[in-house]
């Protein structure tokens, strides 16, 4: 089947729909970060326990697909990637806090995806909701590649925000609702024993139930 192509017009829409999502939170002042680390479950569950966050959505962007599904992107060649969409307070937390939990909760030198999941839709990005943030994740990953903590290139892209489209009903908040088959599968899957591997003591800074 041959997917469905974003329209230009319609693209306008969902983009000012973003935006007009993300000035809402800067209203109540309040505002959004969005990162892809692999499976959102995780993703979700990690930021959650960071202090200064106020909410966490899981949900797919940086493709062109209208109204993408599970199945259709984790079938692979929508272009999406799974995402959270996190939403902080800037007087408890700062993007720049937030970019450091993420590089220390996921293996960014893993060009295939994370972890047991691989392909397109797991692959790890930064999507940068305005110019600020851009700029700030790209001196956040020139920093870390200076360091040379790491034993292998970065090959997380920085790219700018685009549509973000929340996932269905029951992704959001699994780790709560199913705990056994969400713990199960973290262990399986060895995101923490890589992430430990990777970072040693600095594995998954910032997070508080860690």
């Amino acid at each position: 089947m041959q997917r469905k192509l974003l329209p230009a017009a319609f693209a306008v829409v969902l983009l000012a729909l973003t935006t007009a999502s993300n000035a809402r939170a800067a209203e109540d002042g309040l505002e959004a970060a969005t990162f892809a680390g692999g499976c959102f479950w995780c993703v979700e569950a990690d930021f959650d326990y960071v202090p200064g966050v106020v909410s966490t959505t899981s949900g797919y962007t940086g493709g062109d697909l209208v109204d993408p599904t599970y199945q259709r992107v984790s079938a692979g060649g929508t272009g999406h990637r799974e995402a959270v969409r996190i939403v902080y307070d800037p007087t408890k937390t700062s993007y720049a806090t937030l970019l450091d939990v993420f590089w220390h909760s996921v293996d960014p030198t893993d060009g295939g995806g994370q972890f047991c999941d691989r392909g397109e839709s797991y692959e790890t990005a930064i999507f940068a909701n305005s110019p600020e943030q851009k700029r700030l994740a790209e001196e956040s990953k020139q920093a870390l590649e200076e360091t040379a903590v790491l034993d292998r290139p970065i090959v997380t892209p920085i790219e700018r925000a685009g549509p973000f489209y929340p996932a269905e009903g029951y992704h959001q908040d699994y780790y709560e609702k199913n705990p056994i088959r969400y713990n199960f599968y973290r262990y399986r899957c060895g995101r923490d024993d890589r992430i430990e591997d990777l970072w040693g003591a600095e594995a998954f800074r910032g997070i508080a139930d860690h």
